[in-house]
């Protein structure tokens, strides 16, 4: 929770340095904003080559009916969660936010004091090919060292986005709402940012709701029990922002909804891994009312949006265990498909930061359900 404090602190900073500072303090906000928007851009192939290959390359080494019911479940969850997502922001967030374009002109912020490009390694797509090709040969392929080079890399990038990403994200955010103050789009933009993320809560609630009735139905249980059974999770989610972290307490509620011990130990800390529906959810929700405030951006299709729903799910694989993991593997999509700039960019780490722990909580009591429906069909 120390984290959504820091970056509450981050936006009302840069509203009131946006509104009121002189202005080549509120231009150090803005050049350090480019700056290490440039970074984040550097580090996303590197955390989908890595973290998709070491994913995958651990999938390879379980076999059985488990490993594909509970892998199928995951993908099945994540890819409806999206496109309920994308009905609820396309219906609802035009008419709360407005029409887009009208929150300022692209260029009409700050420049910086200098500017200083950092290019990625490799393209998004290429990055992402790389990945499956080296994932899917390790598992057919014995080769520690190449397996270990992989393992390492992850644990690099997942280290510097702890140490460094992470806390320099309030900065960051500082420097896109100093940016916005500074162009007169503040108030329109914090308006709507209250508004998607109360929409994102009852969303990820709505989803819930059908995920337990759906378990329920297939399963004999009483989805309501077993929703609640599950609360403790929930809120332990919220509170550390952590699907892994929170591994422990899941583990214990799946245990206590009558999960058979080697299902729930090995079904719960997978979903972990590769269950995201309630931060895909938030990023499908988060993307549509960015294009919205966006004069850059047009409101998606559906044509539009599923192709980036259905990459979602796969890339997600990646999402490091961190604090806005989901939206930093997520990114790279963003700017490819839906064709997200830099500021477009810093909105949505801003919007899912947000509510972060929200999504978390709803990963992880999502996990659950999933359990249930692997319990019954995996004898």
């Amino acid at each position: 929770m120390r984290l959504i404090v820091k970056l509450l602190a981050g936006i009302t900073g840069g509203m009131l340095i946006g509104l009121y500072a002189p202005e080549f303090f509120s231009r150090v906000f803005v050049t350090f904003k480019i700056i290490f928007g440039q970074f984040i851009g550097f580090i996303i192939p590197l955390i989908i080559v890595f973290f998709i290959a070491s994913g995958i390359s651990e999938l390879g080494k379980q076999s059985g009916k488990m490993l594909g019911l509970t892998s199928g479940l995951a993908y099945s969850s994540t890819l409806l969660a999206g496109i309920l997502a994308y009905v609820v922001a396309v219906t609802v967030v035009p008419l709360l936010t407005g029409p887009a374009g009208e929150h300022g002109e692209e260029g009409a912020g700050l420049e910086p004091l200098f500017e200083l490009t950092i290019e990625p390694i490799v393209g998004v797509m290429t990055a992402l090919i790389t990945a499956f090709v080296f994932g899917i040969g390790m598992t057919r392929v014995e080769s520690p060292v190449l397996k270990q080079f992989f393992d390492q890399g992850k644990n690099i990038v997942e280290l510097l986005i702890k140490r460094v990403i992470i806390p320099l994200l309030p900065l960051y955010i500082a420097g896109v709402f100093v940016d916005l103050a500074a162009e007169g789009s503040i108030f329109p933009t914090l308006r709507a940012f209250g508004i998607v993320l109360l929409l994102a809560v009852l969303t990820h609630w709505v989803w819930l709701l059908m995920l337990y009735t759906g378990a329920g139905t297939l399963t004999g249980r009483n989805p309501f029990r077993a929703l609640k059974t599950m609360l403790p999770a929930y809120f332990t989610a919220i509170g550390t922002m952590s699907s892994a972290a929170t591994i422990p307490v899941t583990l214990r509620q799946a245990k206590e909804n009558k999960i058979k011990e080697h299902v729930a130990d090995f079904a719960i800390p997978l979903s972990a891994t590769i269950h995201l529906s309630g931060s895909t959810i938030t990023l499908v929700l988060c993307s549509v009312a960015v294009m919205v405030l966006s004069s850059g951006l047009d409101l998606p299709t559906l044509g539009t949006m599923l192709p980036f729903i259905l990459m979602l799910g796969v890339i997600m694989i990646a999402a490091p265990g961190v604090p806005g993991g989901a939206v930093m593997a997520a990114l790279g999509l963003l700017s490819t498909m839906l064709g997200f700039d830099e500021a477009a960019l810093g909105l949505m780490i801003a919007l899912y930061m947000a509510q972060d722990s929200f999504g978390t909580a709803c990963n992880v009591t999502g996990d659950g359900a999933l359990a249930l429906v692997v319990d019954k069909y995996s004898q």
